[in-house]
Formats: structure tokens, sequence, C-alpha cells
């Protein structure tokens, strides 16, 4: 393999494509983002921000009854 080769193989990022779902777009202040890193740092796993919402987003939903546990 060339070192051509080697810089022609790109890393996927992120979390892995599942094939469902629909992507929802929002941008966040510094207001909103600072607690949103220290969560992600707090937790056991360090999620990225986007895994952060997610898990944010359901718990609240599951404690306000709109989806089930």
């Amino acid at each position: 393999m060339t070192d051509q080769d080697k810089n022609d193989i790109k890393k996927s990022r992120g979390r892995p494509a599942t094939g469902q779902g629909e992507p929802v777009l929002t941008r966040l202040q510094d207001d909103l983002i600072v607690p949103l890193d220290r969560f992600c740092s707090d937790e056991a796993d360090n999620p990225g921000r986007p895994e952060a919402i997610r898990r944010i987003l359901r718990d609240w939903l599951i404690s306000h009854g709109y989806l089930k546990a």
C-alpha cells in the first residue's frame, strides 16, 4: 500500500449509521453548550453532544409520560 493509498482511507466519525431515524438539526448557544459539555464529561462513557442530547431528551420524555421506559 502506497502512502497515497493510506491517505485515501477515511475513518468514519460519530455514531454508526443505523439507517433509521430522522436528522434534527438545531443550534445551541453557549448558555446550553457549556452545561451540555459538563454533562458529557460527567457521564462514565463520555458521550458526544448528539448522544448526550438523545439521552437527556429520552429521560425527559419518560419522566413526563410521553415515552414508556
